[in-house]
């Protein structure tokens, strides 16, 4: 009989998110009655800017007219899009970055979670804790986890975040072939200083490491010493692959848009003990596995670089923002300590004593219809704390400081 990957049947049961989508299903279910407010996954609810759309419908038009339709596209994206992405999120602030260098896809998720198949299967992998869970079930999935016992992996190294070294990892004590970092950080809102992050790229090049960088939520920087990107730092083209997404920056969770930055000067070892070129490994995974993002999503996400573009998506990020801002002030007034907010969408709430994660999430979704999400499932470091997101509307986001007042 033919057998399964045992790698999966590692996997913890239940994806975070899939577990929350099934408890509010029952809740739902069991009170049709009640709205149900989400301040949990982190899905926008702002529709998409007036000049994306604009870009969209002349893309179909084009795809209706047989002297402009389009096939199948080039694996690593439209050279009109990765030029824009070039010229706007790099060289604009004196990043030196390629057109070739930039793979457009369907999404950083996707892009996180397959990028680790370019690395051997005993390479040690560190992350942040907590950490988005897709970094490490990834791994799980390459078999490159171990066996897991006490919220944690045998074989992944974790750099715990808390307030007690103020969310900043620690360089580890083990040396890791890969490092996830993400920031500003999902799921605790908090950022690294231009200082922090520059360490984090001599280690790399001192221990000769690699850096999974997720800079998705980099729009929402407000604070000029956090860098944008990590190629804004020394040496990081030697050391670094950045991923990128147009979900929450320009409301694509629905279009799918995303790119990874893979630099040329990126180099590791080889099997017969020389050095490769993660680049032309990636291309030629990309040109094996993927059939790239359909042309009018990228007519889209071009869009999002107009002048119109940027203005209108501008509005909607500060709209999000203030929503942060209102949800950390309320959260204050009760008398709860929080990160985040400032440069993130994400608020990372400490629960009220004599209660855990998932206790304080059931109660605030049977007593007042809202729902969080539970910090532990971060990781072992997020026990204590709950998630809460900023991208509801405005109405909604003020009915849930309400609710949250009456239940703290």
């Amino acid at each position: 009989m033919t057998k399964v990957n045992e790698s999966f049947l590692a996997l913890r049961s239940n994806y975070l998110f899939a577990e929350i989508a099934r408890k509010v299903a029952v809740f739902k279910e069991a009170n049709p009655e009640k709205k149900v407010i989400s301040l949990g996954i982190g899905d926008v609810t702002q529709p998409l800017a007036p000049a994306v759309v604009s870009a969209l419908h002349m893309a179909v038009d084009e795809m209706g007219d047989a002297a402009h339709f389009r096939g199948y596209g080039p694996e690593q994206g439209y050279a009109f899009l990765r030029e824009a992405v070039v010229k706007n999120d790099y060289q604009a602030r004196g990043i030196d970055m390629a057109p070739e260098e930039i793979f457009v896809s369907d999404g950083a998720k996707c892009d996180v979670g397959n990028f680790q198949e370019l690395f051997a299967a005993d390479s040690v992998v560190a992350v942040t804790d907590p950490v988005y869970p897709v970094y490490v079930d990834s791994n799980v999935m390459a078999g490159r986890a171990g066996a897991y016992a006490d919220g944690r992996w045998q074989r992944i190294v974790y750099l715990p975040c808390v307030r007690d070294n103020d969310f900043v990892p620690d360089f580890p004590k083990t040396r890791p072939d890969m490092i996830y970092l993400c920031y500003p950080n999902n799921p605790t809102g908090t950022v690294l200083s231009r200082a922090a992050l520059q360490g984090w790229v001599d280690y790399a090049r001192r221990e000769g490491c690699v850096i999974l960088y997720d800079s998705a939520y980099e729009a929402y920087i407000q604070e000029d010493d956090i860098p944008h990107s990590i190629f804004e730092l020394d040496g990081a083209r030697e050391v670094a692959v950045e991923f990128r997404s147009f979900s929450k920056t320009a409301g694509f969770t629905g279009l799918r848009c995303a790119y990874a930055a893979v630099p040329k000067d990126l180099k590791v070892r080889a099997g017969d003990g020389g050095e490769i070129a993660l680049h032309g490994l990636w291309n030629r995974r990309q040109c094996t596995k993927y059939n790239g993002c359909p042309y009018i999503v990228q007519r889209a996400a071009e869009a999002v670089y107009s002048p119109e573009g940027k203005r209108q998506i501008q509005d909607v990020i500060r709209g999000y923002q203030r929503n942060a801002a209102q949800l950390g002030a309320a959260v204050k007034d009760m008398g709860l300590d929080f990160y985040g907010g400032r440069n993130a969408p994400y608020i990372w709430v400490s629960v009220p004593s004599g209660t855990d994660s998932w206790a304080f999430f059931d109660r605030l979704l049977s007593s007042a219809a809202l729902v969080c999400t539970p910090g532990v499932g971060f990781g072992a470091s997020g026990e204590g704390y709950v998630r809460l997101t900023a991208f509801g509307t405005s109405q909604d986001t003020q009915e849930a400081i309400s609710r949250l007042r009456e239940q703290c």
